[in-house]
């Protein structure tokens, strides 16, 4: 029986660990399965699909036609009384056309803005990822922190449950007042209240939680100590240089810019004239009684010059231009915005980090004082409930702002590393 016992507890142990989400783990799952990010995956093989349709501009067309038909004329009779003659007629058509385009200059303009196309694509890609990405992260750190608030609130509870307890018993020997009294009761049912507050905030970071990553089963299985230490740039100017090469929402700017000149180049292009060649062969057999063969080759070249379309096609050309323009100015903005959000990135996460060091010594101070007095209340001293009640609110407040300053230092990392561009699968390895 213990034997039975002993393998049921290595069989929940192993369970657990089965069921274990690590923060890569977590981050693996979202960058797998966020619907969000396997639609803009689509996306990326469209454009590369468009790409095909354009290359296939540079190579011939060739269309293969046949006819069959019958003809039959039924015995007749004539005035005079002959015979007319019978005439059974199955007529068969059959050709090939070869067509290629020799001339057009739109075509060029097209290839290469599908093909910028592309690598478009895979921008915005990018830049869902680092947004699900970041999305997960704040998830995983969010429900952590949930959790780590509502064990704080639920000790506070029960420490403040004591006091009360404490507190009733003193009264009785005449020790404090009815105040005294009411003061702890009066802590103890906010303290309750907060505790109710942290159990709807925690249900609803799992949720978040879930939306993002997926189902979760417990939320003991999340390991707060795995999460990364990610490498950071050391420098402002570090991180500002790393941007301007990997930051996708820049490199989409600019190669939107290079896809609007692509259509300029087309709408000059609806304005110039383009030239084709074709070759078409065509066989015609009657099968009739007298059998009857024809055979038509016919060469053509053909030049196309749209000289007036009613002003169509320098009204388009002009939308171009000035489409053109806005892209030329909207990534002049995404240059000066890109340095602002690397700064501000870079700032927060220097912010958070002194932050993180101070609220830590604060934590340190309030536990060391909350002990000394509660010491002396404790040991009959002159202090009162009302000192203890506000050392324990003190506790209790810094132990909170602890949870939220780890979380915003964490996020800040990442926030920075999305400014620059490096908050990715790769350089998070999580492929």
């Amino acid at each position: 029986m213990k034997i039975f016992f002993k393998i049921l507890f290595v069989f929940a142990m192993l369970n657990n660990f089965v069921l274990a989400e690590t923060f890569t783990s977590a981050l693996k799952r979202a960058y797998e399965t966020n619907p969000e990010l396997n639609a803009e995956r689509e996306t990326l093989n469209i454009s590369k699909q468009e790409h095909n349709v354009s290359k296939s501009s540079y190579l011939p067309t060739i269309t293969i036609e046949g006819t069959k038909s019958d003809e039959d004329t039924d015995k007749l009779t004539n005035q005079n009384g002959s015979d007319a003659s019978i005439k059974d007629v199955s007529p068969e058509t059959k050709s090939i056309k070869i067509t290629q385009t020799l001339i057009d200059l739109g075509r060029g303009s097209e290839l290469a803005k599908s093909k910028i196309g592309i690598d478009l694509a895979g921008a915005k890609l990018l830049k869902k990822e680092q947004e699900i990405l970041l999305k997960s992260i704040d998830a995983y750190t969010g429900l952590i922190s949930a959790n780590e608030k509502l064990l704080i609130n639920r000790s506070n509870v029960e420490l403040l449950e004591r006091q009360v307890e404490t507190d009733k018993i003193r009264l009785e020997r005449g020790q404090i007042g009815l105040s005294d009294v009411a003061q702890s009761e009066s802590s103890f049912a906010e303290a309750q209240a907060k505790l109710i507050e942290a159990e709807n905030n925690l249900l609803t970071s799992k949720l978040n939680y879930e939306n993002v990553i997926g189902n979760l089963s417990n939320i003991e299985n999340l390991d707060k100590s795995s999460i990364l230490i990610v490498d950071l740039p050391k420098q402002l100017s570090e991180a500002i240089e790393i941007s301007k090469k990997r930051n996708p929402e820049l490199i989409i700017a600019k190669l939107e810019y290079e896809q609007s000149k692509k259509d300029t180049n087309s709408a000059k292009s609806d304005m110039a004239p383009s030239a084709t060649l074709s070759f078409d062969r065509t066989q015609t057999n009657d099968l009739s009684s007298t059998y009857d063969e024809r055979n038509k080759d016919t060469l053509k070249a053909t030049i196309t010059w749209p000289f007036f379309s009613g002003g169509k096609n320098y009204a388009n050309l002009k939308k171009n231009k000035s489409a053109e323009l806005q892209k030329s100015l909207l990534l002049e903005n995404s240059i000066k915005k890109n340095q602002t959000d690397v700064a501000s990135s870079w700032t927060s996460y220097q912010s958070n980090k002194s932050l993180l060091n101070s609220v830590k010594a604060q934590v340190n101070a309030a536990e060391i004082a909350n002990e000394g007095i509660v010491a002396e209340y404790n040991s009959g001293s002159d202090r009162t409930t009302l000192e203890v009640i506000q050392s324990n609110s003190l506790l209790l407040n810094a132990q909170i702002s602890l949870v939220n300053s780890e979380k915003n230092y964490i996020l800040s990392q990442f926030n920075l590393l999305k400014s620059v561009g490096l908050l990715n699968s790769d350089y998070l390895k999580i492929k």
